[in-house]
């Protein structure tokens, strides 16, 4: 009897074992980083630059979010998904013109492929910051007084993205939060460089400011 319940607790410590090990640890992974130059110089876009694009394809500033849901198909309503996560917004609403709309979707989805090329996956980019009706601006500019009455923001055309913080979807790898930053620069660059947007690298603010063109 007491042979059995010694075979009995050692085959269910072994099962408890081999369950163990089936938890494996992320992947720790480093990606080989080219350097291009200081952040600030390669994404040094001043605002009249965004203003002059977001006033060419944007639309005029509204009052409210009430003010955007009612101009229909000129603004289209983003939300979390597969190439990126809208953060908790508490001084813009999440709402872009279909140009801007679909440079996001470039950025996220790039991002991720240029991941998974370096043997990595998991990771998708967090929006910070996009449509700010007046009402929004006027809160931010108490907070902030040096935050701008005139942001290309208020056109629809713009949106902020991290570089301090990405969402993680899978515990599979982990990569320094410094590589994933530099990855995300390379998509940015390449997008500039075919015309496709403005960019200015916000050292406070922690984030890329991106406006479409």
């Amino acid at each position: 009897m007491v042979v059995k319940k010694w075979i009995w607790a050692a085959a269910v410590l072994c099962m408890v074992a081999m369950m163990g090990c089936g938890e494996s640890q992320p992947i720790k992974k480093e990606f080989k980083i080219i350097p291009f130059g200081r952040y600030s110089s390669r994404f040094g876009d001043l605002n009249d630059k965004h203003l002059s694009a977001a006033k060419s394809i944007g639309i005029d500033p509204v009052a409210s979010r009430e003010d955007a849901e009612k101009l229909g198909r000129k603004l289209r309503e983003i939300e979390t998904c597969k190439y990126y996560k809208i953060d908790k917004l508490t001084h813009s609403i999440p709402f872009l013109v279909p140009e801007a709309e679909e440079l996001l979707e470039t950025i996220g989805e790039n991002f991720i492929d240029s991941v998974e090329s370096k043997g990595a996956s998991g990771y998708k980019i967090i929006v910070t910051s996009v449509l700010r009706p007046e009402e929004d601006v006027k809160k931010l500019r108490r907070s902030n007084v040096n935050a701008s009455s005139n942001s290309a923001h208020c056109y629809g055309t713009t949106f902020d993205i991290a570089y301090t913080r990405f969402e993680h979807t899978n515990n599979k790898y982990e990569v320094p939060e410094a590589h994933l930053k530099h990855t995300l620069a390379e998509v940015l660059l390449d997008l500039k460089k075919q015309n496709k947007c403005y960019v200015k690298y916000e050292i406070k603010q922690g984030c890329f400011h991106i406006t479409a063109r």
